[in-house]
């Protein structure tokens, strides 16, 4: 099992080190985080949309030490609404954040974060887009969610995920699949103890299709998380049993992962958001995209043989 190991690599910054060092690693970075600044990640936002396609934008960063660099964070998204602001793509371009980002884990976190988030969604807002709330690791999550339901009395259409591989998640899908809730469901790409989280693939994937049949089922708006062929052909049954039409779930993929599939989906009529990630601290995204799926190691690894 290389995703644990790869998980634990993430938090080394020995690791981070040798890694960011290595001639290749720009390349092969490129293909999951496609720019580092919003000069360089708008040209894409602009082809991703003409091919009918739909965004959700993350300024990748997580290891935040102090309030002024959860401030940094804060105006680097408040940069990113100002620019698309022009572009007037509603939601078709929408903001996921990590709360870690907004001094969560720092003395005072919870009101810290909420206090530096709310801003960024009153901003979306205001050019007619929305921000979704990633989860983090399990330790983070009861804080996440009350920030989540702080921000949604305001701000209704204030999105959340939820990771199938944690037991307590079904009971969350239960709570949030109610009218006007918005909720993407992914597998999990945290490394989380067996006393929380499923440990096998086939038990996740049994949980996810239990959660997503639960969010299909109840009133709110679904976001399938998933590359997974087999996974997404189940969606598609879930969303027709339940009498969902097109415009009342969506697929959500990363960027650089299953192309062709974004467009086949898009071009069925489906709503398709492409994950797309930019910045400068882009180690913890990337080895976790690297730890989610075998091919992706093996296209690291094989690119840095050939480049060796």
């Amino acid at each position: 099992m290389l995703g644990p190991v790869i998980l634990a690599a993430s938090r080394s910054d020995r690791m981070r080190r040798l890694i960011s060092a290595a001639p290749v690693t720009k390349q092969v970075v490129d293909r999951f985080i496609p720019g580092e600044t919003v000069d360089e990640i708008l040209p894409i936002v602009r082809e991703l949309t003409d091919n009918g396609l739909e965004l959700t934008m993350d300024v990748v960063g997580e290891d935040i030490t102090t309030p002024e660099q959860a401030e940094a964070a804060r105006d680097a998204y408040l940069e990113l609404i100002d620019r698309l602001k022009p572009l007037g793509l509603g939601e078709r371009a929408e903001m996921s954040v990590k709360l870690s980002m907004f001094g969560q884990a720092l003395s005072g976190g919870h009101e810290l974060a909420l206090a530096n988030v709310r801003p960024v969604v009153e901003a979306a807002a205001e050019i007619g887009t929305t921000v979704t709330l990633d989860a983090e690791d399990h330790t983070t999550l009861d804080s996440m969610f009350a920030i989540h339901e702080a921000l949604r009395k305001d701000f209704p259409r204030t999105g959340c995920v939820i990771q199938a591989y944690l037991f307590r998640t079904e009971e969350d899908a239960r709570r949030l699949a109610a009218a006007g809730s918005r909720v993407r469901l992914v597998k999990g790409a945290y490394k989380e103890p067996a006393e929380v989280a499923y440990q096998q693939k086939h038990e996740i994937d049994k949980a996810y299709v239990r959660i997503l049949r639960t969010l299909m089922e109840g009133e709110g708006y679904p976001m399938i998380g998933s590359h997974d062929p087999r996974l997404i052909a189940i969606a598609q049954e879930l969303a027709r049993t339940a009498g969902r039409k097109l415009d009342e779930y969506e697929f959500q993929m990363l960027y650089g992962i299953r192309g062709d599939e974004h467009l086949r989906l898009a071009a069925e009529g489906h709503r398709m958001r492409v994950y797309t990630a930019y910045g400068t601290d882009w180690y913890g995204y990337f080895m976790r995209r690297l730890a989610e799926k075998p091919a992706n190691l093996r296209f690291f690894a094989r690119s840095m043989i050939s480049r060796g």
